[in-house]
């Protein structure tokens, strides 16, 4: 279990994201890649600055000097210091323009065909695909999916503290504000898996708030979209069965949502397909049995500070209802 909790966000990084690390220089969309195309002019610039001063001053020291004074002096020195600070106006003037047209990249896709609400919470990721028919409206938990080379319109929400929504290889950064909608585009080029995380500190596990972007063809994601319309699936073995009754008899069903079950609860995530995801705890554990019941068992020893209290189980109800959240896909 340990050696899970700790190598599995390890080969996410290394493997799991398209083309790489999470990295801003690993651009996959459009967004991404203006902003690393202004980073590597930026470095350029700088790296150009930091030459011509080196080079200033190696000569500087290496000539010889001539004591000069008067008006010839001044003349000079005159000179010297307009030419830097007509130099310095000029790059800082580029540098400042250049940003303003990449920042106008981060706030296209008027035209996007997907819109979510993405809510950030100490310590997860509520990812809610809304639509004018309620009845197929549905919403996730650390992990979402987009349709490849499409605008998808994140509307970026926060119910506790500011967080920040970033996703390095596909958009730039953009805050979660509590009473504040922000609003970002996010493009994928390819097909892949994208890691994301909170940028923003926002409390003790601000490093354990992580989801993932499953980018996919547009066949692909609207067969994802049309099962995660569906209600739960119902329990195929007698001990999954056992478990849905320990979890409608728990204190689970009054904080998390199972669609097609009397579990209506808004203070945790919905649960209705939880086995699907890759991970639980935004990012911390694998979804397998084992993560879920040692989750479920002492959220805190893994988690300590998040909402979810501890609920006492024997070991057989832990047995069943792990056994029930693993078929809920």
């Amino acid at each position: 279990m340990k050696t899970s909790r700790f190598l599995f966000p390890l080969l996410v990084l290394l493997s799991g994201c398209s083309g790489g690390v999470q990295s801003a220089l690993n651009a996959q969309g459009h967004s991404a890649v203006a902003l690393k195309d202004l980073i590597i002019f930026i470095v350029l610039v700088c790296t150009a600055v930091w030459l011509a001063v080196v080079l200033v001053m190696a000569w500087a020291l290496m000539r010889r000097h001539k004591r000069q004074e008067g008006e010839a002096a001044e003349r000079k020195m005159t000179i010297a210091v307009s030419v830097a600070i007509v130099m310095t106006v000029l790059i800082v003037g580029v540098l400042t323009f250049a940003s303003f047209l990449t920042t106008r990249s981060l706030y296209s896709g008027t035209d996007a065909t997907v819109t979510i609400r993405v809510r950030a919470q100490q310590w997860w990721w509520q990812f809610i695909y809304d639509n004018a028919d309620p009845s197929i409206a549905f919403q996730t938990a650390n992990e979402f999916h987009i349709p490849v080379g499409k605008d998808v319109r994140l509307q970026l929400e926060a119910v506790d503290v500011i967080h920040s929504f970033w996703v390095p290889s596909l958009a730039g950064k953009q805050d979660n504000i509590p009473g504040r909608e922000n609003v970002l585009t996010l493009r994928a080029d390819k097909p892949g898996v994208y890691r994301g995380q909170c940028a923003e500190f926002c409390g003790l596990q601000h490093s354990h708030m992580a989801f993932l972007v499953v980018a996919e063809e547009e066949a692909d994601y609207q067969r994802w979209a049309a099962q995660q319309r569906q209600a739960a699936v119902q329990p195929v073995s007698a001990e999954a069965a056992a478990g849905r009754d320990v979890f409608m008899s728990k204190p689970c069903a009054a904080c998390h949502t199972v669609r097609g079950t009397q579990a209506s609860g808004t203070s945790g995530p919905d649960l209705t397909h939880v086995g699907s995801r890759s991970t639980i705890a935004a990012g911390l554990l694998e979804t397998t049995r084992g993560s879920l019941a040692a989750w479920i068992a002492d959220p805190q020893t893994l988690k300590p500070g998040n909402n979810m209290p501890i609920v006492p189980l024997t070991s057989d109800e832990l047995r069943q209802i792990s056994a029930y959240m693993e078929g809920l896909k």
